[in-house]
């Protein structure tokens, strides 16, 4: 799904972001990102919504992109959020009806490398969560985008710029200090959240084992990027596994103090756990 909105525009003509919509939709389906076929019960679901907020000139931009990546589970109608992150300031140009062009390795616009930069990190995410690192082609892709981008004056692709952007979100799962985000990506959904409609405990196991390389993660480095992006899209569904009824009052409160820990900021959600809510 993809969506372009401008409701601060006033005035604007909002033809154009129709058109821009169009434009990202066939141009993220329709070029082939990789050489695996998938299935389609296999394929991504993805969610691109940019809200346009100022019309610098008539062919420059600036807006929100929210990128939202789900991953099917095994044997039900239910998937699973790997990624919500909001892309804030992001600049670009747009003209009306020309041609999304990119090419794997250059620089040809800011809108189109950030829309392949997303799409190798969906993929990455993807393909971690089913086979243990199996992403890193696609992240390795991403990394090629960002370097291709280096002398871009649009914001989000200098390491020094923060650390809360597109050059640290693929360093972050490149980085072999960081190899514990790719073993939580696998168990949590490959060994853990897949095997729960057969195998309630096992799945559930090793869904508790995966908490433990957040833990391991957060002791060693508290303020990494992806780490909070992994719970910005996984607190709820946290929440919502280890609330069940048939998880044990010793697990909910070793779970509960786990995540209160890593994740200290929204401590009062995990309270629900312990009232089974």
């Amino acid at each position: 799904m993809v969506s372009v909105t401008a409701p601060q525009l006033e005035g604007s003509d909002k033809k154009i972001f129709e058109t821009l919509q169009n434009a990202i939709y066939e141009f993220m389906n329709n070029r082939k990102w990789t050489n695996y076929n998938l299935r389609v019960e296999e394929r991504l679901e993805c969610t691109i919504l940019l809200t346009v907020n100022e019309r610098m000139t008539a062919d420059e931009f600036r807006g929100n992109l929210n990128v939202v990546l789900r991953r099917p589970i095994l044997n039900t109608a239910y998937n699973s959020v790997l990624l919500n992150y909001v892309d804030k300031g992001f600049q670009f140009r747009y003209v009306e009806f020309q041609p999304l062009d990119y090419s794997d390795g250059t620089f040809t616009s800011n809108l189109t490398s950030v829309l392949a930069y997303y799409s190798y990190i969906f993929l990455g995410l993807y393909f971690d969560s089913f086979s243990q690192n199996g992403g890193t082609p696609f992240f390795e892709k991403a990394q090629e985008v960002v370097n291709a981008a280096q002398n871009t004056p649009e914001p989000g692709w200098k390491a020094y710029e923060n650390e809360r952007n597109r050059w640290w979100l693929v360093n972050n799962y490149l980085n072999p200090a960081n190899s514990v985000l790719r073993d939580f990506g696998y168990t949590y959904n490959r060994l853990g959240l897949d095997q729960m409609y057969e195998k309630v405990d096992l799945g559930r196991n090793s869904i508790t084992e995966s908490l433990g390389f957040l833990q391991k993660l957060y002791n060693a480095k508290p303020g990494l990027f992806a780490l909070q992006l992994i719970f910005d899209a996984k607190r709820d569904e946290f929440v919502n596994i280890y609330s069940d009824q048939r998880v044990s009052p010793t697990e909910k409160t070793t779970v509960t103090n786990l995540l209160k820990e890593v994740d200290p900021a929204n401590s009062s959600k995990y309270q629900a756990i312990l009232e089974g809510k």
